[in-house]
């Protein structure tokens, strides 16, 4: 089933609105409060499930789209449609975080970020080589998960002293145990096989205060994707993830000891809880020296992440200048210290 959002006022389509969180009409400028827009102006069109061609109520058009979107546009009038068979039953997200980051405040941020790469090429820095900038709401599953972790480890205390002309070490051992329970809440994977997992990590945080229950208006205008791992099997990923806040935490509870050499470090992790979200992602692609470089921007907090090309130049002229500057501060010194040169 297709959905198209039509205004109230004029019957033009709407689309969500990032600034007041509102469906807004383009044509008539009405907005439109998701939780009281009337549903008796949801235009539906029903489909076969999984189709991977719609046409489109405003122009007619056929449309193909992916099997693993949720949402588009109709890339001949531009209309928004949600593609709401593929949110429904098993695949329908229960929170979502909304964009609030328009458009054109992406492409702002995203220019004003490469102005700021120090070792990147002078032309890829004026930005003007953008090919598209993408709102997608990226399928996340968001865990809570508890920890039971059983420790046993020696550690050791060393003390040095001096007696007479003889220099002493003396080590004493000692038996560690720790039996530790640690919770971590809203834990995020990243569930669409189409997206760089490295990337979609270097995003966070979110602001997970600001998850909204689940609600189709929301994706109208942008893309969404829907999941292609389930939860359960994305549980080995996420207990990865959180494997060096565990291993932080069991230090942390053993102090005092000059070294500590583990015996066991047993560690039983648990889902309580694990939620589907769609969580709000701009997706940057920038055509520099004959290559298609890729960024992301949460679309949430604008952080903006991906790897841009360095200029190999400025990073010789880099290291030169510390070179020097070293070498600078050396004959300072030694000149202080009487030294010549």
């Amino acid at each position: 089933m297709i959905l198209h959002y039509k205004c109230p006022n004029c019957g033009s389509d709407m689309k969500y609105d990032s600034e007041s969180g509102n469906l807004s009409c383009s044509s008539c400028g009405n907005n439109e409060h998701i939780d009281s827009y009337d549903e008796i102006h949801i235009e539906k069109t029903f489909e076969e499930e999984e189709a991977k061609e719609y046409q489109c109520e405003n122009c007619g058009a056929v449309v193909i789209t992916d099997a693993d979107t949720t949402a588009t546009s109709c890339s001949f009038c531009r209309a928004p449609v949600v593609l709401a068979d593929r949110l429904s039953g098993d695949l329908a997200p229960a929170r979502v975080i909304p964009f609030t980051i328009s458009k054109e405040e992406a492409m702002a941020a995203f220019k004003k970020w490469c102005k700021n790469g120090r070792l990147t090429p002078k032309g890829f820095m004026t930005a003007d080589r953008v090919k598209s900038v993408t709102g997608i709401y990226v399928p996340f599953w968001m865990y809570d998960l508890d920890n039971d972790i059983e420790v046993k480890a020696t550690g050791t205390k060393v003390r040095t002293y001096t007696r007479g002309d003889y220099r002493y070490t003396e080590t004493h051992y000692y038996d560690v145990y720790r039996s530790l329970e640690a919770r971590y809440v809203k834990v995020p994977v990243d569930a669409s096989e189409k997206m760089d997992d490295e990337l979609m990590d270097k995003l966070e945080p979110y602001n997970y205060s600001e998850l909204k229950d689940f609600k189709t208006p929301y994706l109208a205008g942008y893309l969404a994707e829907k999941y292609n791992y389930t939860d359960e099997q994305l549980f080995g990923r996420v207990k990865s993830k959180i494997q060096s806040f565990v291993d932080t935490y069991i230090k942390s509870t053993i102090s005092g000891y000059t070294s500590v050499t583990y015996q066991q470090r047993d560690i039983r992790t648990k889902p309580v809880n694990s939620d589907y979200v769609l969580l709000p992602v701009w997706m940057v692609y920038y055509d520099f020296d004959k290559k298609e470089h890729t960024f992301a921007m949460n679309g949430q907090t604008g952080k903006i992440v991906g790897k841009p090309p360095v200029s190999y130049k400025k990073v010789a002229l880099w290291f030169s200048s510390i070179s020097a500057s070293v070498y600078a501060i050396f004959l300072i010194i030694t000149l202080i210290l009487g030294g010549g040169y």
